[in-house]
């Protein structure tokens, strides 16, 4: 969602409706007759789109499931044998979706588990996927690290960087968009700065 720049269709803004009313009212508290009126057509007329409700919820959480892997899985091949370079894009693309898709983060920590086995196990094997990109690349800027602490690392910034959801709204307890980027990216920088002791071991 936040990646494209020209016009969303129609389904993708019945998407990113449906994902902000979730975020704020849960899954079972909206009804389909209110995510279609935020995009200005009839709650039947949403199936011209989407089966339901479910296939909207296994739709946003398997789809930035994959983007993330996707967007991953390009930047390591701009950026091969550079792996500083590489995890500065990693780090800069993680925050573009915390700051731009909180909704979805929400979505993941409260209903992953209303999602049917297979698009559970799908988002499941996505993250996972996602998370290797990253362990590869920080072991190759720091191999005398053991693998268990790498990846402790790269799980806890995940962890900081998908907080955005608890930080409030710009303007009240979260800075602007440019400051709480900035913040963002030194903060994960800073984490990752911090395996380079445990190298000397």
């Amino acid at each position: 969602m936040s990646t494209r720049t020209d016009a969303p269709t129609r389904r993708e803004q019945i998407l990113r409706e449906a994902a902000r009313l979730f975020a704020e009212r849960g899954f079972h508290g909206v009804g389909v007759d209110e995510i279609g009126a935020a995009v200005g057509i009839s709650g039947p007329g949403l199936y011209r789109h989407f089966a339901g409700k479910d296939a909207m919820l296994a739709e946003l959480l398997v789809g930035i499931s994959g983007r993330l892997y996707d967007g991953g899985r390009k930047r390591v091949a701009e950026a091969a044998g550079d792996p500083e370079r590489l995890l500065g894009a990693l780090i800069d693309g993680h925050i573009d979706f915390a700051l731009d898709d909180r909704a979805l983060i929400t979505l993941h920590d409260r209903e992953l588990d209303r999602l049917r086995d297979s698009d559970r196990k799908l988002v499941r094997q996505l993250q996972r996927q996602y998370v290797e990109l990253w362990v590869g690349v920080v072991r190759e800027l720091y191999p005398a690290v053991a693998e268990a602490e790498v990846r402790g690392a790269v799980h806890a910034v995940f962890g900081l960087l998908n907080s955005t959801p608890h930080l409030g709204s710009y303007g009240s307890g979260l800075p602007g968009r440019a400051a709480t980027e900035t913040l963002l990216r030194r903060l994960a920088h800073g984490a990752f700065a911090s395996l380079a002791p445990l190298a000397g071991r």
